[in-house]
């Protein structure tokens, strides 16, 4: 049997845009999110500290060295848990409903739209609900990382931690900044990455479908990090705050009251602070994600993202 992936045609035993095609998107949404950014946790975890306090270490191996000295390879993994979870959850939110809004705004309801404007509309709608499902998560990581000794040492103490002090409430108090942070991050990685990879094949010269199902995957991989450069640095300043209110709001502050003493204290500049590490993280965990997610589509006789 020729290799899936390389074969020039696959196969589709899927439909497409019906529900297990749509099923299998958010399935490999999951496979694509959660497991990448559990494994840049210790990245995560330095960035995170060092936006909430830019002179805790010199550099990221100075931190990581620290780390692990004090804590062993456990603590440089610290809020590795919430992550995976959350950002699965994100991941089956994000992938799998942009397949569907993509297909509802872009084939049923306004098919003569610019596709930009579709991929935008889409990617946005997407992640507005995907954020409520990884916002409790990132409540908790954020709190893990950001505090020292953390917060909590797992996932179920630090949720209980929160429901006990706060609430179901103090789960979601980061949702408005996490939105302001994600959706234009998403909007930007989604519509980038199409019409990037759009631009590559009519770089190359032939069509999509001339290539194999691997070097398609390769545009991907190329497209997707090209992406997630943009998408750090038009998000920072928002996960530069979320970060910050996860660790320093005051109890019965409201969110505008928290955001507004926060800008005070660290001012624009402050919110780039960790740019340069936010973004080989996001870029190289972009590149990844699409390219683990379009392998998964083509195992499955389905084609690659974009370039359609």
């Amino acid at each position: 049997m020729a290799d899936k992936l390389g074969s020039l045609k696959p196969q589709k035993k899927i439909e497409l845009y019906s529900g297990n095609y749509f099923a299998a998107c958010t399935l490999g949404g999951i496979i694509a999110c959660g497991p990448t950014h559990t494994m840049v946790t210790p990245l995560d975890l330095v960035k995170c500290r060092r936006q909430v306090d830019s002179k805790l270490y010199k550099s990221n191996a100075q931190a990581w060295k620290l780390i692990y000295a004090k804590e062993g390879l456990r603590g440089v993994f610290t809020g590795w848990a919430p992550t995976f979870v959350g950002y699965s959850l994100q991941g089956a939110g994000k992938y799998g409903f942009y397949e569907v809004f993509k297909y509802l705004y872009g084939e049923k309801l306004a098919p003569g739209a610019p596709k930009t404007v579709v991929f935008l509309a889409a990617s946005a709608s997407a992640e507005f609900l995907a954020d409520i499902a990884l916002c409790p998560l990132e409540a908790i990581k954020v709190r893990m990382q950001t505090t020292n000794p953390p917060f909590a040492r797992n996932l179920r103490e630090g949720w209980s931690k929160v429901v006990a002090q706060e609430g179901i409430g103090g789960l979601y108090k980061g949702l408005y900044p996490l939105w302001a942070r994600q959706i234009p991050y998403t909007m930007v990685k989604f519509a980038t990455f199409e019409a990037t990879v759009s631009q590559i094949y009519s770089f190359l010269g032939k069509p999509k479908e001339s290539y194999s199902g691997l070097q398609q995957t390769g545009v991907s991989f190329l497209g997707g990090y090209i992406a997630g450069v943009g998408c750090a640095v038009v998000s920072h300043p928002a996960d530069v705050m979320v970060s910050k209110l996860n660790s320093d709001r005051k109890a019965g502050e409201g969110a505008g009251q928290a955001i507004s003493r926060i800008y005070g204290n660290i001012g624009f500049r402050g919110l780039w602070n960790g740019l340069p590490t936010r973004i080989f993280m996001i870029g190289t965990l972009t590149a990844f994600q699409w390219l683990i997610y379009d392998s998964f589509k083509v195992s499955l006789g389905l084609p690659t993202t974009g370039g359609h």
